[in-house]
């Protein structure tokens, strides 16, 4: 495996189309065993994407990143791992043990740059750290740091194509539409605990269907993690509009995905639940490889 990480005076750089170096780690048996620096160039999104697709790249680890960029790089079968922040050693590390948590695109809600500023002091909102590619997305974060189950592939890297649909049938994941198997380290936290489990006992060529409650996938939705905010207080709240998404941040400065839940004159309340938060998921799994 290999993971590159934008880059700048030993921290993970924070935009990642701004981004004049990348350092990149080359992994085995789940450890780094060597790395090196490299320029960008200068390039746009685009071509970031293409340079690190040539340069053999599975992984992005990365501050910010907008939706163009996203789709360049989910163009190019990089799997993203944004919202990083601090030393990008210790964020290789972080994503290596399960742990990193990805917020996906968190430059906008609109268009390049929008933030939403920082939400209050000390709220934690909830469990809003599950809203990662979890089992039906791809992904990288920590919906659990250490398996509760067991599995010959656990540790593993599996290559896996599914099928995600809820119960009346209608799919709203598919690797098999992309074309690309969905690529994770089993039990390493990368995967919702179903999908994962599933995976874990599996034979390559063998496929499974299974059925999950949402204690198995993104849990119950959390009170907790419904808040009101003032319109005042938040910086470019007053252009959201309700059930529109967007990114706050939180008391460390990363960002996480909320929903506009609801919105007056003077107030706006979000949702940080995961948007299959309370949801039965069925997937239809096939190993195609275990690395």
């Amino acid at each position: 495996m290999r993971i590159a990480v934008t880059y700048e005076n030993g921290q993970v750089f924070q935009h990642f189309g701004h981004t004049e170096e990348f350092k990149i780690y080359e992994v085995e048996d789940g450890k780094v065993i060597s790395s090196q620096v490299i320029g960008s160039d200068g390039q746009g999104h685009g071509a970031l994407a293409g340079l690190l697709s040539n340069k053999s790249i599975d992984v992005l680890i990365c501050g910010g990143i907008g939706g163009g960029a996203q789709a360049a790089l989910s163009e190019q079968g990089i799997e993203l791992c944004a919202g990083a922040s601090g030393d990008a050693d210790a964020a290789v590390e972080s994503y290596l043990k399960g742990e990193l948590i990805n917020s996906g695109v968190n430059c906008n809600h609109h268009g390049e740059g929008h933030t939403c500023g920082d939400h209050e002091d000390g709220h934690s909102c909830g469990n809003h750290d599950e809203d990662h590619g979890c089992g039906g997305h791809e992904g990288c974060g920590g919906c659990h740091s250490k398996p509760d189950f067991e599995g010959k592939n656990v540790g593993k890297t599996c290559r896996t194509h599914y099928r995600g649909t809820f119960n009346d049938g209608t799919q709203f994941d598919s690797s098999y539409d992309r074309g690309e198997p969905l690529e994770f380290v089993c039990g390493a936290g990368m995967m919702i605990r179903g999908f994962d489990a599933a995976v874990a006992n599996m034979e390559v060529g063998e496929k499974v269907d299974i059925h999950l409650m949402p204690e198995e996938a993104y849990g119950m939705p959390d009170e907790s993690a419904i808040f009101t905010m003032e319109i005042a207080q938040l910086p470019g709240s007053d252009d959201l509009e309700v059930d529109e998404r967007a990114y706050l941040q939180d008391q460390f400065g990363r960002p996480f995905p909320v929903r506009v839940a609801a919105k007056d004159d003077k107030t706006i309340t979000f949702d940080a639940n995961h948007e299959m938060a309370g949801k039965e998921l069925n997937f239809s799994i096939e190993l195609v490889e275990v690395l």
